[in-house]
């Protein structure tokens, strides 16, 4: 099993709906993932994907194999993430796991690569919103020190939760380093494979 944090691309959207669906109401449109990956000039859209490798079969099961083949393997996206980056601000707009994989630590690999990415392009800052009942999520936040700054009434308009505004000061040199020794640890800890973090948008936005 292989994993690969890397760019969003106009296939993974199918897949990418699933889980917003699963995790967001209302979720996003196609037509909105298919905006921030083919046309918005500010956008970082990330995926992690999964890659297994099929193990070879044998007796019955490599009969039917035969008569009914399939791909060497299959691709999954895990999870993924939104990063809009405008001037010296950085803002994650979106960021889920599938159901059925989370607990894995793959929700921090996106948001870890989505600081690093922004950290990168010289933001000075990140910024987000989560649901105040999202506890869980807010100690992944709070993990990577982000701050609540605020709070923003009746901002979830499906059932008018309130969500906290959470901020994270990129300009500190100390916390610059933390970031990257953070990164490097997630990394050696949980191995995937970075395409995105230090990486060219694919339609080559700065």
């Amino acid at each position: 099993m292989t994993l690969t944090l890397r760019y969003m691309r106009m296939e993974d959207v199918p897949q990418v709906i699933t889980i917003d669906r699963l995790s967001f109401d209302p979720p996003w449109s196609a037509r909105s993932y298919a905006y921030e990956v083919t046309e918005s000039s500010y956008s970082h859209m990330v995926v992690l994907e999964q890659s297994r490798e099929d193990k070879p079969a044998r007796g019955l099961r490599r009969l039917v194999k035969n008569l009914n083949p399939q791909p060497p393997g299959e691709n999954v996206i895990v999870a993924y993430g939104g990063l809009w980056h405008i001037a010296d601000e950085a803002h994650i707009s979106t960021i889920a796991t599938h159901p059925d994989s989370r607990g894995r630590g793959y929700g921090e690999i996106v948001l870890a690569g989505m600081v690093r990415r922004a950290l990168l392009l010289k933001a000075s800052y990140i910024v987000l919103e989560v649901r105040v009942s999202n506890v869980a999520a807010q100690s992944l936040y709070a993990k990577y020190e982000f701050h609540t700054v605020d709070v923003k009434p009746r901002y979830y308009h499906n059932n008018g939760e309130d969500a906290y505004d959470m901020r994270l000061d990129l300009t500190d040199p100390e916390r610059q380093a933390r970031i990257h020794q953070r990164f490097a640890e997630l990394q050696s800890k949980s191995p995937f494979v970075d395409l995105y973090s230090a990486a060219p948008p694919p339609r080559g936005q700065n």
